[in-house]
């Protein structure tokens, strides 16, 4: 796991970019890009590329374009587009008018593979898919030449026109680059450029049936936009001298190409593939289930653009690959709400109490706090009355030793309130405690004794007759290992999905000052953790998520590293 829990002040790529600008290489400009498929719902991993590239631009005055690379037509979908503007603006990132699609430059690619084929550097091939594969060899054995390899520029130049004009079937051809088929690097034996797809695409609908694949249009969209530099994560490493090799052939405009390690996170997948799947089988609600990696899921569940970006921050640029403990998330999470967060009580398993000595029908309201880290959050009013719940963990009939908490005889201090002693405990049938009956000291309003006596235990609570009933979903990982892709030979991920990643709660209680809260409104509950509304809540049935427990075992963990530095 990586321990680390700063960025270094200047990131290799930030490196890059200020040399660059010291020499003068792009006339002093920065322009960077965004550039997603449009075939899934953004993830965590997305988010420190979104963060990577805004942020440079940000950061030297540059600019950054959100740019669709929608060059898959069987995959793509304009409801993935929306999602993908909503994540990327509620992040905090303005592209102002330079929202753009691959799809925007057909035409022009298509007059670019045409020059190659007129340069004698592209031809059309009959190969078929596993036939392509068989030609290509393997990392120890050279591919050998496709058969079509040497027709006339003529001939490749009608067969490509009449691809285009859909005469041929999907597979049927390709349009592949003539490079290298001994090359050590694989992407450059003759790779595709073009592929028949008779589909409808969500912005040119019927127009083409051929489509370019990814390497070929990818540094045409860079040198169109006239891009500085282009931020890739590690795996198209191998894929810059095909980059280079399109561009050079071609003499246009050549950005820099750059690449970082992605993502990884523990307990998480950072595959769009794998995520859909999550999806279209159920085991998940939808793309926004609070336990996706996606940031419209983590959205749902309550964390903050401002955690998510800090949380990017801290992790900086790396060259290699490294795994990120999902602690260190919670931890920037929890930073994060802990600054912000109105707190709360309420009570998720409720235990009934009877305060017998306090009067019937009368109530009161007591001062609460709402943020102590907030010294402008002001407090607010929580009534009190005779009939209250508190939770059920926080009593035990026969406590052990080290249980200071609510039981008989015991004196403890209900939050913001009174000291309160249990002196009855009421069962039912079945022998479950249902009730306690306790006695009150009104001396101790506010929850501290004028004698100074102490108690060991303060517990939150709720007032019977003016809370309001909600839902709470407490939500853990949804995958029960570290390393959702470590299964035993013939399972896959979804071996280790957790069988305790949600647990629903019907009958838990709130305080009055929480109702009709907005969806997305956050709280801390205290001694539970922090929650957010959820957006199916309603006004008659508020739902709430668990955003993060309050532990934070990140913290504890860089403290212990941080005294043994000293």
């Amino acid at each position: 796991m990586n321990n680390e829990t700063t960025a270094p002040s200047l990131s290799f790529i930030q490196q890059i970019v200020e040399e660059d600008a010291k020499t003068g290489k792009w006339e002093g400009r920065i322009h960077t890009r965004f550039p997603p498929e449009p075939n899934g719902y953004l993830h965590i991993g997305h988010a420190k590329s979104i963060c990577l590239n805004f942020g440079i631009a940000e950061k030297y005055g540059g600019l950054c374009n959100l740019r669709f690379d929608d060059t898959n037509p069987t995959k793509e979908e304009k409801a993935y587009v929306n999602s993908i503007i909503a994540d990327v603006r509620w992040l905090g990132f303005d592209w102002e008018d330079r929202l753009l699609f691959a799809s925007d430059y057909f035409d022009k690619m298509y007059e670019w593979a045409v020059d190659l084929i007129k340069k004698g550097k592209a031809y059309v091939c009959d190969l078929d898919a596993e036939q392509t594969r068989e030609h290509r060899g393997t990392l120890t054995k050279p591919g050998k030449d496709s058969p079509f390899r040497d027709r006339t520029v003529d001939e490749n130049l009608d067969l490509f026109e009449r691809m285009r004009d859909g005469e041929f079937t999907d597979g049927s051809r390709t349009l592949r680059a003539k490079i290298d088929m001994a090359s050590s690097n694989m992407n450059l034996r003759d790779p595709v450029m073009y592929r028949i797809l008779h589909a409808t695409h969500h912005r040119t609908g019927d127009k083409w049936c051929i489509y370019p694949m990814y390497d070929w249009a990818h540094g045409l969209e860079d040198s169109i936009e006239k891009i500085t530099h282009s931020i890739c994560t590690l795996e198209f490493e191998d894929h810059r001298p095909l980059y280079d090799w399109f561009l050079d052939e071609l003499g246009i405009y050549h950005p820099q190409q750059i690449e970082f390690a992605r993502l990884e996170l523990s307990y998480t997948i950072m595959s769009k593939r794998k995520l859909l799947e999550l999806v279209e089988e159920g085991h998940v609600t939808g793309w926004d289930d609070p336990r996706m990696s996606t940031i419209s899921g983590m959205r749902r569940r309550g964390i903050t653009s401002k955690a998510i970006r800090d949380f990017c921050d801290r992790i900086g640029v790396a060259k290699f690959k490294s795994v990120i403990d999902m602690a260190m998330f919670d931890h920037c999470v929890r930073d994060d709400l802990n600054k912000t967060s109105v707190r709360v009580m309420g009570v998720l398993k409720p235990l009934k109490v009877v305060i017998e000595n306090y009067p019937e029908g009368q109530a009161e309201e007591l001062d609460a706090v709402n943020n102590p880290e907030d010294p402008n959050a002001g407090t607010r009013k929580v009534p009190f009355s005779r009939v209250l719940y508190v939770e059920q963990d926080d009593f035990m009939e026969d406590p052990p030793r080290k249980f200071f908490r609510l039981s008989p005889g015991r004196e403890v201090r209900l939050r913001y309130a009174y000291f309160i002693t249990c002196t009855d405990v009421i069962k039912n049938d079945a022998g479950e405690v249902v009730e306690l009956r306790c006695t009150y000291d009104p001396a101790t309003r506010g929850g501290d004794s004028p004698d100074g006596r102490k108690v060991k235990a303060t517990l939150h609570w709720v007032s019977a007759e003016h809370a309001a009933r909600a839902t709470v979903r407490l939500y853990d990982h949804l995958f029960a290992k570290e390393d959702p892709d470590d299964t035993p030979e013939g399972e896959d991920y979804r071996a280790n999905l957790n069988p305790k990643s949600l647990e629903t709660l019907e009958n838990c209680f709130i305080e009055p000052s929480v109702i009709g809260a907005k969806p997305g409104s956050r709280y801390q509950f205290e001694r539970l953790g922090y929650f957010c509304v959820d957006s199916e809540s309603t006004a008659e049935t508020p739902v709430f998520n668990r955003t993060v427990t309050l532990k934070d075992t990140w913290a504890k963990l860089a403290k212990q590293q941080s005294k043994k530095k000293k």
